[in-house]
């Protein structure tokens, strides 16, 4: 048979449940556009920009079981995009990235957007093809779409000349799509019984959960359990363990923790810890103690040992091995542990924490604990969270509860600030009957805002909170304490009310805390009629999340003497 590489682009898309695409058309995709058109299955999604339709993808990878596709011109396009493939790259995430590409048939040189895309994007992606015939098209997709998937997720990139999408070739089949499952080796499973062991030995185990995690909560709260271990997790895994649970501690478990999760792991003598690469923002800059027995459960190896040494190691898909672990756990352990002691600790710690801020003057601005304990309130158990970049984004994970894994997520490893607004759309695209809030900070919000326009033209319902308080604020205040300035993160006097208006979102101004319940119970009302809000907190940041106040201890106490001697000294001077 003979068809376009067009057409089986979206055949190959069709065959794996890609639900949307998002990009922009240029003279190097139109064809595929025009087929994506024509499917019954799938919806292009015209953006404003391609590094935000790269964050509407991951969106759609990280709520949905559908993976995340980008359809983009090269050269512009493809860098556009990079942040969003950045993003999903360090973060874990699966992602298709479908691209036009220059004619692989032309006498000419210096092509319009003629540019060596592979090696640009080679160090953020895990793959990149580039199809050469018509034959080839189906069989890359479903390849890439494969490697995306398989071990530790991540973008691929496949490019595909114009001249085969405009052109028709020869095809001799057209393939579906065959998945395979993931299996535990016999090397997981004699490490997953010498585990067990250790955990059911230890005298105080503890439970450390990553995005990795996010699929296995239900092992994961029977292990915890069966051990009676508290449990913390990443800013990236915060879904993987439900907030209500009565083990559940927190993000972190060092000094830049909530209180609950630094007291419960003060004495932990085996670490369970899973899907998490011990990486900067998930060990508050290094500032973790991690015991000795240390089982490190990854679907990466190459995690393994990087900046903790583990007593044993567990190449494997999270789910598989900790369904396998609780089978060996039941094993070992006569019965669960007891300890009341424990889950009465924590419970208290969390209530004394949030007492903390209850009780902080906020004056004339928006009190961040009793904004989060009324949204809280009022959103469904099911609701999406997504937080930016920024401050705001470990006072969401400090005081805002999440209940169901994969219902909150955050740029974490990759940090782009302007991912909320774009990530709403996206979850809300994939979950439209679902509520979806994005926390954004002021700076954040100014990056993305023109997808403002995408939510309200699409008639999405999505909230967008924008925390204001005319700052970078997680900056400001890491250069207010060592150099008694603020260069550069004092934003410009911004009208955010016109701009939301013009995209034609509803917008609703929080001033003070007497306001937080009705204007949160308002704009879950407008959100119902699939009209996007913005709610405009008038927000106060004067009290320093834990994770702030302990990353600022952790790296000073790593400085070298001299460094810290002219820090403090510094800082000093200036304030006389």
């Amino acid at each position: 048979m003979n068809k376009t590489a067009a057409w089986l682009v979206r055949y190959a898309l069709e065959q794996l449940n890609v639900r949307f695409t998002f990009g922009i058309p240029g003279v190097h995709n139109t064809e595929i556009y025009d087929e994506l058109a024509k499917s019954s299955l799938i919806e292009p999604i015209l953006v404003t920009h391609e590094g935000y339709g790269a964050f509407m993808a991951d969106a759609v990878s990280r709520s949905s079981d559908s993976i995340g596709t980008l359809v983009i011109v090269p050269a512009a396009g493809a860098t556009h995009a990079a942040s969003g493939i950045g993003e999903a790259y360090l973060d874990g995430i699966p992602m298709l990235v479908i691209c036009g590409g220059v004619r692989n048939d032309s006498q000419f040189d210096y092509q319009l957007h003629d540019m060596d895309q592979h090696k640009m994007l080679e160090p953020i992606t895990k793959k990149t093809y580039k199809v050469h015939k018509h034959s080839e098209v189906v069989g890359t997709i479903y390849d890439a779409y494969r490697v995306a998937n398989e071990g530790e997720p991540g973008p691929v990139f496949v490019e595909i000349p114009v001249n085969l999408q405009l052109d028709k070739g020869k095809v001799d089949d057209l393939p579906l799509y065959q998945s395979t499952k993931p299996e535990l080796t016999n090397e997981a499973k004699r490490a997953i019984s010498h585990a067990a062991k250790l955990l059911a030995q230890a005298n105080n185990p503890g439970i450390f959960l990553g995005w990795g995690a996010v699929q296995a909560s239900e092992s994961s709260i029977l292990i915890a359990e069966q051990l009676n271990a508290p449990v913390s997790t990443t800013l990236q895994g915060l879904s993987a363990f439900p907030a209500d649970h009565p083990l559940h501690t927190g993000m972190g478990f060092g000094p830049a923790a909530v209180p609950a999760a630094t007291n419960a792991f003060k004495s932990c003598d085996c670490l369970l810890a899973v899907g998490t690469r011990f990486a900067e923002i998930a060990t508050g800059s290094f500032g973790v103690t991690v015991p000795e027995n240390l089982v490190h459960i990854d679907i990466n190896k190459q995690v393994f040992n990087a900046n903790y040494r583990a007593k044993v190691t567990i190449e494997a898909d999270a789910t598989l091995a900790l369904e396998a672990l609780a089978t060996e756990l039941s094993k070992q352990l006569c019965q669960a542990k007891a300890g009341d002691v424990i889950k009465s600790a924590i419970k208290q710690d969390k209530q004394t924490y949030l007492d903390e801020w209850l009780a902080h003057d906020s004056g004339e601005r928006v009190n961040p604990a009793l904004f989060f304990q009324q949204l809280r309130q009022q959103i469904d158990q099911d609701a999406f969270v997504i937080a930016d970049d920024g401050n705001h984004t470990f006072l969401t994970a400090e005081l805002m509860p999440c209940f169901q894994a994969r219902h909150f997520f955050s740029p974490t490893d990759f940090n782009c600030m302007g991912y909320a607004i774009p990530a709403v759309i996206g979850a809300k695209l994939a979950n439209p009957t679902h509520q979806v809030i994005g926390i954004i900070g002021d700076g954040a919000f100014l990056m993305s805002q023109t997808e403002l326009f995408t939510a309200a033209q699409r008639k999405l319902g999505g909230i967008f909170v924008i925390f204001n308080d005319g700052e970078l604020a997680q900056i400001s205040q890491a250069q207010s304490t060592p150099y008694n300035k603020k260069t550069c993160t004092v934003l410009p006097n911004t009208q955010f009310k016109a701009i939301v208006q013009a995209s034609g979102c509803q917008y609703l101004s929080l001033e003070n805390n007497e306001q937080i319940a009705e204007r949160i119970n308002q704009a879950l009302a407008i959100a119902k009629q699939d009209q996007p809000v913005v709610i405009d907190v008038n927000i106060d940041y004067s009290k320093k999340t834990r994770f702030t106040k302990g990353i600022i201890a952790t790296n000073l106490s790593r400085m070298k003497l001299p460094t810290k001697v002219r820090m403090i000294s510094r800082a000093l001077w200036r304030r006389i």
